[in-house]
């Protein structure tokens, strides 16, 4: 186990631990060192799963607002009808059900850090005031008249790649830049390999220690499985593995018949559809239309379909067929116009 530990002293109840040794997470590391020495708006970028409010809070203690609240929202969570209340805050009165006034967040954080999660999904309405309030530090509440103050930084994460969500008019090119001021891009757990056995073991020490458990080894097989894994869901999934694992784990190891890793998608190894993607839909592009992106959604997931038969198959292409219940000469084809039939 290898946290990387800041240059800084340390505020042990407080201070987040992030655990790895690739070169990667350190040049994160060295961005939110930097980042914390002044107040810019941070832009945390990265797959789902990635630890972002981790590395948020850890900006937040790093900097010179630790003594103040740190206060997250995930925007994507909340209704659109309630969200700017949540943000903003309300007066008495000001709608149905309004019995008292409201603090927003954006109030409950005063001098201390706001974190804005899945930024992305902001409703397009509620952006121009999240840019007044970026600007200005100040807003009104909803029914108020009278401007409130603040003196917050803002932390924002996305997993969506915002350009392409301002190219396709669906979030504010104002905002973005606002918002980027200090972009920091989080590598997904598969391109930290060498981190894995290291979180591993670091997941498996603090899950024992919960369950009151002797601490369980790391099987060199298990090991083995982990690091083959595409991870998919990142940091995050390997947790819940973990955590399963050692609840499942009866002797004084952890085998791969504990991590349910059997059927899953691995890397490091060479794939028979390596050009279909493995890691959800982030990279999918859903600029333009609804009729657009619906056309190239079915095109993916046929693709993706495709591969998954062949690749049960074992390449047999009857048996490929007879699985998706299509013709030969139809799946043949189906190969041919996306590209996958070379692989066989």
């Amino acid at each position: 186990m290898s946290p990387v530990t800041p240059d800084v002293a340390p505020t042990p109840p407080l201070t987040p631990v992030i655990v790895g040794d690739d070169l990667r997470l350190r040049r994160v590391m060295s961005q939110l060192l930097r980042a914390a020495r002044s107040d810019a708006t941070v832009l945390l970028e990265g797959e789902s799963g990635t630890g972002k409010e981790l590395f948020a809070r850890t900006l937040h203690v790093l900097s010179e607002r630790t003594g103040g609240p740190f206060v997250a929202i995930n925007c994507a969570a909340i209704p659109d009808t309630l969200l700017e209340s949540e943000l903003f805050g309300h007066e008495k009165g000001s709608f149905t059900g309004a019995s008292a006034r409201k603090l927003g967040k954006f109030e409950v954080a005063h001098r201390g850090t706001l974190f804005l999660d899945e930024i992305g999904d902001l409703p397009i309405g509620l952006q121009a005031k999240i840019i007044r309030a970026l600007e200005t530090r100040e807003f009104e509440r909803i029914g108020g008249n009278i401007p409130v103050r603040v003196d917050v930084r803002v932390v924002a994460a996305t997993n969506k790649n915002l350009k392409a969500a301002v190219a396709a008019r669906q979030f504010r090119e104002d905002l973005y830049f606002r918002l980027s001021v200090f972009p920091i891009t989080i590598p997904p757990l598969r391109e930290r390999q060498g981190d894995i056995p290291i979180l591993a073991r670091y997941f498996i020490e603090r899950f024992c220690r919960d369950l009151k458990k002797k601490t369980l080894e790391l099987g060199p097989d298990a090991e083995a499985a982990l690091c083959a894994y595409s991870w998919p869901g990142n940091v995050r999934e390997l947790q819940n593995c973990i955590e399963r694992a050692v609840i499942l784990a009866e002797g004084p190891r952890i085998e791969p018949r504990h991590l349910n890793l059997s059927f899953q998608p691995r890397i490091g190894q060479p794939e028979a559809f390596p050009m279909v993607p493995s890691d959800g839909w982030e990279a999918f592009d859903f600029s333009g239309t609804l009729a657009q992106v619906t056309r190239r959604a079915v095109t993916e997931v046929e693709k993706r379909k495709l591969a998954r038969a062949m690749e049960e198959a074992g390449g047999n292409k009857a048996r490929a067929a007879e699985m998706l219940q299509i013709g030969y000469k139809a799946l043949t084809a189906k190969l041919r116009r996306h590209g996958l039939e070379k692989n066989w």
